[in-house]
């Protein structure tokens, strides 16, 4: 793997474009003077988390004892629970009883940008040449660079789609993720149980 496909690797699987629904359901109760920093504090924890699975992901699992596998489950529940939230809505809104309604960490950090994909991705690339951290740092730079000027500008279609297209999109965002969480889960379990695709 080069720089650039691992960058393409890296923005396909962070998908962006399909965590900006997400981010508009999640932010739409924020204070639209917060949202703007909401989301950069957000890609900033997740570029944090991202690098330390880059340079200590397959040191920080034997630590916990934990298997690359565990991370794709986690993701998976994590995901479903919010898939269901945002079919079935909370009177609370997407995040529950949080100070200002305000997401931290959870769900645009991990597991929407810094997801189990991504992490797994970026331990694999490590784990495949160690010996080129720097391709490896400049293509999650590069990665997350795309995705962050992408998500930063997912107000502004806030705007454009009005509180009922917003509404629907969700909606439909909520159903998919719902099976992307399924299939997470089931992909974790075939690779803890080494069963063959």
């Amino acid at each position: 793997m080069d720089t650039i496909s691992a960058f393409v690797t890296l923005l396909l699987v962070m998908d962006p474009v399909g965590n900006v629904p997400v981010f508009l359901s999640v932010l739409k109760d924020v204070d639209a003077r917060r949202r703007q920093w909401v989301i950069f504090r957000e890609l900033l924890i997740a570029l944090l988390v991202l690098f330390i699975f880059l340079f200590a992901g397959p040191s920080l699992l034997a630590v916990l004892g934990l298997q690359q596998e565990s991370i794709s489950i986690a993701g998976a529940i994590i995901l479903f629970l919010i898939a269901l939230r945002m079919i079935f809505p909370s009177p609370y809104g997407m995040m529950g009883d949080t100070p200002e309604g305000e997401p931290f960490i959870v769900p645009l950090a991990i597991p929407l940008v810094a997801g189990p994909s991504s992490l797994a991705i970026a331990m694999l690339m490590v784990n495949t040449d160690p010996d080129r951290m720097l391709d490896w740092s400049v293509a999650l730079i590069g990665a997350w660079a795309v995705s962050a000027v992408l998500l930063m500008a997912s107000p502004l279609l806030l705007k454009a789609l009005g509180n009922r297209g917003l509404i629907a999109m969700e909606r439909l965002m909520g159903m998919i993720l719902v099976i992307i969480a399924v299939q997470m889960f089931f992909d974790g379990v075939r690779e803890f149980l080494h069963i063959p695709l």
